[in-house]
């Protein structure tokens, strides 16, 4: 019954039912009362309703008669085995008629792979704040794993983590091309010049509703913005999210006026809605571990360096001889993509592109512009964040939280607090032994440090 009333929906509106139609249908056959409904999907009971009013009022322009939640199961019973004609034996399982809208079963498909849109001509794509990134190399693992998460399982708010330079944009913009076909619109905004939250929602109704910004009403709110992300289905991809956050407070923390975005991504992440939002960012922001926890449909993907073969590539485009030495210089600057490149880039200055006459010295080296990237990071932290990675850069090997607590001195609360915040900024590494967890700094985070130690 539901797949026959999908395939009318389809075919008066071009639309699939979305996974809230379909719990209304659902709950109307089962007398379920709309509060249950809104209690599923995070939403008032109100959007339930009227929701389910526009769906009855299709049905009815469909059927050609007055269809309600009372009389749902009966209507569409008569439909099935009265109303549905086969114009011969020979069609009776390909072809059907009702009032006039013919309906071809094996055309269409189930509301499970109806997501597909791949031939759609309609979407509508704005990606002038994207940057120009290639050429693209590996990820294929992290690009089937988001692919999976939005396309497959409609999750509403994806984050991207990892350390500047890891490849963030690059899997992103990939992502999009692959994925941009089973939306109505995507969309890519960039919080580099931090826009206010009233300023970002101005634009992107902007764009959903095809309007000149001057013709907008003005007070836009964050209830419009979702309407659209309910009525259409959208790609959002906001970069650069770190950019709103405050210098030396822990991860995640908003700089004055910006707090409202924590609501815009907590409300996105609990809400119903056919739309998907993907977060990138250095750091992962508060509202995103506790949704993590809580909601199947928020996921939250770190990157790590590239696998060797991809890596290899980096260094092949930058035209560096003596492969069989690769593999020490990927290890030693951990895939970083970025990180490579730059220090490629030196080795072709420096060494005419020999990798061997570089690795031989013992010390890791960061030239001037590696050392910039990582100020940028480092430079962010609290006070507090920054005593430990000092402490830990002094240690020749992991440390325990018992050993940091020892040497700094620090309340037991604020020095836990402080390495979750590391943790979400990527700056340390996590080392199960044993009974025991330690921690240390990723090798050329820990370079770098020491460097700053020594300039004092």
């Amino acid at each position: 019954m539901l797949k026959l009333v999908d395939r009318l929906i389809f075919s008066k509106t071009d639309k699939h039912l979305d996974d809230l139609q379909e719990a209304i249908l659902r709950s109307s056959l089962q007398n379920q009362k709309y509060s249950k409904i809104a209690e599923e999907f995070n939403c008032t009971e109100g959007h339930v309703k009227d929701i389910a009013s526009e769906l009855w009022k299709i049905l009815s322009e469909i059927l050609g008669e007055n269809v309600s939640k009372s009389n749902f199961r009966s209507t569409m019973q008569r439909c099935r085995f009265s109303n549905i004609s086969s114009v011969s034996s020979n069609f009776a399982t390909d072809f059907a008629r009702i009032n006039n809208i013919n309906l071809c079963q094996k055309a269409l498909q189930t509301p499970e792979v109806s997501q597909d849109r791949s031939h759609h001509p309609k979407t509508q794509i704005s990606l002038e704040d994207a940057p120009d990134i290639s050429p693209f190399f590996g990820r294929n693992e992290e690009l089937n794993q988001l692919e999976k998460a939005i396309a497959q399982q409609h999750s509403r708010l994806v984050t991207i983590l990892g350390m500047s330079g890891i490849g963030k944009t690059a899997l992103a913009l990939q992502l999009v091309e692959q994925i941009k076909d089973k939306f109505d619109y995507v969309i890519w905004r960039s919080l580099h010049s931090k826009p206010l939250l009233e300023e970002l929602q101005t634009n992107l109704i902007q764009f959903f509703s095809n309007q000149p910004e001057n013709g907008l009403k003005l007070n836009i709110n964050l209830s419009q913005l979702i309407e659209y992300l309910r009525k259409h289905r959208c790609l959002i991809i906001l970069d650069d999210v770190h950019s709103i956050f405050s210098k030396g407070q822990l991860a995640g923390c908003y700089e004055n006026g910006y707090e409202n975005y924590g609501e815009l991504f907590k409300r996105l992440g609990e809400l119903h809605h056919q739309s998907c939002l993907v977060l990138l960012s250095w750091d992962k922001p508060r509202e995103i571990a506790k949704l993590e926890a809580e909601n199947r449909q928020v996921c939250c993907l770190e990157l790590q360096g590239l696998d060797l073969r991809s890596a290899k590539e980096i260094l092949r485009e930058k035209r560096l001889v003596e492969e069989e030495k690769w593999q020490e210089l990927i290890e030693k600057y951990q895939g970083n993509p970025l990180w490579l490149k730059i220090i490629a880039t030196m080795i072709q200055d420096l060494f005419g592109g020999r990798v061997g006459e570089f690795v031989k010295y013992d010390n890791l080296l960061l030239n001037e512009d590696l050392k910039d990237v990582l100020f940028q990071e480092c430079d962010r932290l609290s006070e507090i964040e920054k005593q430990i990675i000092c402490s830990i850069a002094e240690e020749t090997e992991a440390v325990a939280i018992s050993q940091l607590l020892s040497h700094l001195q620090l309340p037991a609360s604020e020095l836990i607090n402080a390495m979750q915040s590391l943790g979400r900024r990527s700056l340390i590494a996590k080392i199960n032994q044993g009974n025991e967890t330690l921690f240390n700094l990723q090798p050329v985070v820990k370079q770098y440090v020491k460097i700053r130690i020594n300039e004092g």
